[in-house]
């Protein structure tokens, strides 16, 4: 080596556990072995190379070395038994991957370099002494902090992942020292991944303002009297040979032996058939491919090497007992670097709400992220001033790295009783110092939308809507609720709340809101409540969702549901949170009116049923009508309950009206129209932010069949089948120069029924697009479909869609205002003349009662745990559900498929449509007016293909799409 070369050093130890991390679980499809990690590495590297000799990474390298950790143990064990004493084993299917990696390497014709008893940080600071020496140039290309002590102005810190170069400005703006003096900062500070002890209570910014005040460690020590905290005082004093000793421990030995020269490490072009050959041997298509274009090698010529890995191996130079090298990742908790047994020893480690800590600056801000790289995950939630997403400010934020190790950012907490926010700062009262949002947000954006940390939430859309709305955008992230239901979505009560959660799987009871808070006149917000309490409770939260991740999340792989909770699940959160952020707007006047007519139409029922019953009564007390009913009126069919009062539900009132009972018939119109003004036309309102937009909240996690549920206020409830219903959602206006486009899927439930119970007729009818009510009319009753009665159509149409919710012959003639027996006749013969449809019914209740579950065509699971219940009318209504559960399911899935799938599709083709609603089968958009003629293909399209390739129905999928000023005239 000579003046002007350049020497690049990868930290290959780092390297394979950034790659190990970056890419899910990957196997050699000719024998299952594990290969994800050698598959990030060979990427890696090959592009490392590529781009560098391109000059991309600063000056193209003439030296080129990749270099590893030695397995057994070193000289830093014998100063320190305890040094890396708290690692784990290395993943299990990693084991077997080291020896393949250091094999790629070779492959690639670079030096593969390690030596017993050094780290590879000790063989990279001695080969950049050495190339100093001779006049050259180094880039270290490692995130790794213990390599910045070798910074110069010759020597660069690269950051592959990130493209980020750290000189030593880079490294004083990170530490606040310049690289001569992080030796002497990490031994004060001390590192909790190596174990390093460093001075207890001494961290990155109070050791570099003590190294700025006395020059070097050894002067501090000496001096450590002088210094004016008391605490950090004794401390120095009391620890001055641990300090010492953490310096010799993080202290890199720049004269460790190399086996290898330098001028060995020459770099060439590799061979291009022995690349080739190892890729191919590893199954990597696509390197193989670009590797091969690159190098003029034809692979189709080369044949693969013969590489096996039997069990476990490692290479012989790899110590099973040995702990996974240092660098970014090295400890990620991820499904795949535990076993599960592992994983749910660590979830249930016990709780300690004495060990969480209050975070009150940046400084131990950033101490707390740089542990959530080294584990690889950040369980995280933030407490807010409100439940609704929109309206919430952010009082705190609560972090968990790994089990037991939580915190709380408190960021807008106020004196008791007050209004006003403390900003912090020396002094301050009630909640003492902390940081503001803002500050709290520049640090945390970083690692919340960094692709290779994991973030961990319990319903987690609710934090991400908070977090958008500040213009942070989370990913990738986790969610335990929605693990949860992917899971175990049951008929059953049980739910996917954390505190459920947290007993039922970890067996401990989480400090409740209404422990911390209180309840009633005396709750206090959560703003004002002792930021130490508030610490117990929000970084307890934090560390349960993390324990329910480690417990929860092995299980989608172990019981075959990943595909429902990747695909279905997770990838619908930011679709649904940008929805809930746009909201749809919304006429208050249209509203206001309405009101006014509902009110007087009420009014005008109620007099004439005062009239009708001979005098007034409180027609919204039910044991008042009961007695008018049942007592003085001495209408048939009364029931009492068990208090003692007539029965005036909904049923019985439906009863009596459809035996021609006028007043009846009159209070259940009464009925029909308060509830519209008091849910509806009073209440929206009342939502209204300031541009007139209504925003409801998706529950993703409340249904047994992955139908999403609308809250705060309900938009998907809105009765469509009355004129009053239909009127208010003429209040759903389109913003000035757009349109509404409602996009609706057409008999969807039918057409799943016809495929899934193959029933020739419908699917036939279906395919050639067929009136299917008409159809059913003339296969029942022998009419032909020329010229049908509409009263005879409706019947055939009630029955289809009354069979898939498994409607009695009582239900069916309440519908159709016919006598019971007859429309018993009618289900009857409906089975007679579709066979299918009953084994559908007897095949789906089987499987229900053996497994205990029913499936949808896309694998998510209904749970049915009373499917053997004694009470026989228990029983069969459990029954009705599992048979209706894979077909509503089903549909569930395809307009979820279709919604993540949607937002790609509009921006591959530059249009502006926002997705708004989604209601059952239907989706709602606004689209500027000139995008309309061309969103309706393409959103139509989505829909219609969202069941492929996954599922390959018998028959065609149809959209109806449409587009006005409001939400009535588009449907």
């Amino acid at each position: 080596m000579q003046k002007g070369d350049h020497l690049f050093l990868v930290d290959g130890s780092a390297y394979i556990f950034r790659a190990y991390h970056a890419l899910p679980p990957l196997t050699r499809k000719s024998d299952g072995l594990p290969v994800g990690a050698v598959s990030g590495f060979c990427n890696m590297l090959w592009k490392l190379v590529e781009e560098s000799r391109d000059t991309s990474v600063g000056v193209a390298p003439t030296h080129f070395a990749v270099i590893f950790d030695h397995s057994s143990t070193t000289f830093r064990n014998a100063l320190y038994d305890q040094y890396k004493a708290n690692r784990a084993a290395p993943p299990e299917d990693l084991v077997p991957q080291f020896a393949l990696i250091r094999e790629a390497v070779r492959a690639f014709d670079l030096p593969c370099i390690e030596k017993q008893g050094f780290e590879a940080d000790d063989l990279i600071a001695a080969y950049t002494r050495q190339a100093l020496e001779a006049g050259g140039d180094v880039t270290i290309v490692s995130s790794d902090k213990d390599l910045m002590q070798l910074v110069g102005p010759c020597v660069t810190l690269y950051d592959q992942m990130k493209d980020k170069r750290l000189g030593p400005q880079e490294v004083f703006d990170k530490f606040g020292v310049y690289p001569d003096k992080m030796i002497d900062l990490q031994a004060l500070v001390g590192d909790s991944s190596d174990n390093v002890p460093g001075v207890p209570g001494i961290g990155p910014k109070t050791a570099a303002k003590l190294l700025e005040e006395f020059g070097t460690l050894e002067a501090l020590l000496e001096r450590a009297a002088e210094v004016k905290a008391a605490k950090c005082r004794e401390n120095l004093i009391a620890f001055a040979e641990q300090a010492r000793l953490s310096k010799r421990l993080v202290t890199l030995d720049q004269n460790t032996p190399l086996d290898v020269p330098l001028a060995d490490l020459f770099i060439h072009e590799p061979d291009g058939e022995k690349l080739v050959s190892y890729l191919k041997a590893m199954e990597f298509t696509t390197l193989t491919r670009r590797v091969s274009a690159r190098l003029g090698t034809d692979a189709s010529e080369v044949k693969a090497a013969d590489i096996k890995v039997d069990g476990p191996a490692r290479g012989p130079d790899l110590d099973a007992s040995a702990p996974p090298p240092a660098g970014d990742g090295a400890l990620a908790l991820s499904p795949q670097a535990f076993s599960v047994a592992r994983l749910a020893e660590m979830a249930a480690s016990s709780f300690d709400r004495s060990a969480y800590v209050t975070i009150r600056d940046a400084d131990t801000l950033k101490r707390w992220i740089a542990r959530a790289y080294e584990t690889g995950l950040l369980s995280f939630d933030i407490e807010t001033t409100a439940l609704d997403a929109m309206n919430a400010d952010i009082v705190g934020f609560a972090l968990a790295v790994a089990p037991g190790e939580a915190a709380y950012v408190p960021v807008a907490h106020v004196h008791e009783g007050e209004g006003d926010l403390l900003g912090g700062g020396e002094g301050a009262q009630g909640p003492g110092e902390q940081l503001s949002p803002g500050a709290a947000l520049d640090l945390l954006k970083g690692p919340l939308e960094d692709a290779s940390l994991l973030k961990i939430g319990q319903n987690f859309k609710y934090d991400y809507l908070v977090l958008l709305r500040h213009g942070v955008a989370v990913s990738p992230f986790d969610d335990t609720m929605l693990i949860s239901y992917a899971l175990d979505a049951s008929s059953s009560l049980e739910g996917h709340g954390m505190d459920e959660l947290s007993e039922r799987f970890l067996g401990h009871k989480p400090i409740s809101y209404k422990e911390l808070c209180g309840s009633g006149k005396g709750a206090k917000a959560i703003a004002a409540c002792p930021v130490e309490k508030v610490t117990e409770y929000a970084a307890e939260d934090a560390d349960v969702t993390l324990r329910l991740w480690m417990a929860l999340k092995p299980r989608l792989v172990a019981e075959g549901l990943s595909h429902v909770y990747e695909r279905l699940e997770r990838p619908l959160v930011p679709v649904l949170a940008r929805m809930e952020r746009r909201g749809i707007k919304t006429d208050r006047q249209i509203l206001s009116r309405l009101s006014g007519r509902f009110a007087q139409k009420a009014a005008s029922l109620e007099f004439d049923v005062h009239a009708m019953a001979g005098e007034p009564f409180n027609l919204g007390s039910p044991k008042q009508l009961g007695e008018i009913l049942f007592g003085k009126l001495g209408l048939p069919g009364g029931k009492k309950t068990r208090t003692g009062q007539w029965s005036t539900d909904a049923r019985t009132l439906e009863d009596l009206a459809l035996e021609g009972h006028d007043l009846p018939r009159r209070i259940v119109e009464w009925r029909q129209l308060t509830k519209l003004k008091g849910t509806y036309t009073d209440a929206l309102p009342l939502h209204m932010d300031g541009e007139s937009r209504i925003h409801t909240s998706f529950s993703m996690a409340s249904t047994t069949t992955g139908r999403l549920s609308s809250t705060e206020p309900n938009l998907q409830n809105i009765p469509i089948r009355t004129e009053e219903g239909r009127a208010i959602r003429t209040a759903f206006v389109a913003a000035e120069g757009h349109k509404l486009l409602s996009a609706d899927y057409s008999q969807i439930e039918l057409r799943i029924l016809a495929h899934m119970a193959e029933i020739p007729q419908l699917v036939e009818a279906f395919r050639e697009g067929t009136d299917i009510h008409a159809m059913t009319a003339s296969e029942m009753f022998g009419v032909p479909v020329e010229g049908m009665p509409s009263d005879v159509r409706r019947r055939a149409k009630a029955i289809n869609f009354g069979i898939i919710y498994g409607i009695s012959a009582f239900g069916l003639a309440a519908q159709l205002s016919i006598p019971r027996e007859e429309a018993g006749l009618y289900i009857k013969r409906y089975f007679e003349r579709f066979p299918g449809i009953r084994d559908y019914m007897d095949r789906t209740k089987a499987e229900a009662r053996e497994k205990g579950y029913v499936e949808t065509l896309f694998g998510r699971r209904a749970h049915y745990p009373d499917i053997r219940h004694a009470n026989p009318s228990v029983r069969a209504a459990v029954e009705r559900a599992a048979i209706n559960a894979p077909i509503q399911g089903t549909a569930a899935d395809v307009i979820r498929r279709a919604m993540v799938r949607m937002e790609d599709a509009l921006k591959a083709e530059r249009l502006e449509a926002k997705m708004l609603l989604q209601v059952h089968d239907e989706l709602v958009f606004e689209v500027p007016d000139e995008e309309v003629e061309r969103a309706i293909p393409v959103i139509r399209a989505v829909m219609e293909k969202a069941a492929e390739p996954v599922v390959e129905l018998k028959v065609p999928l149809v959209v109806d799409a449409r587009a006005a000023q409001n939400w009535e005239e588009a449907h």
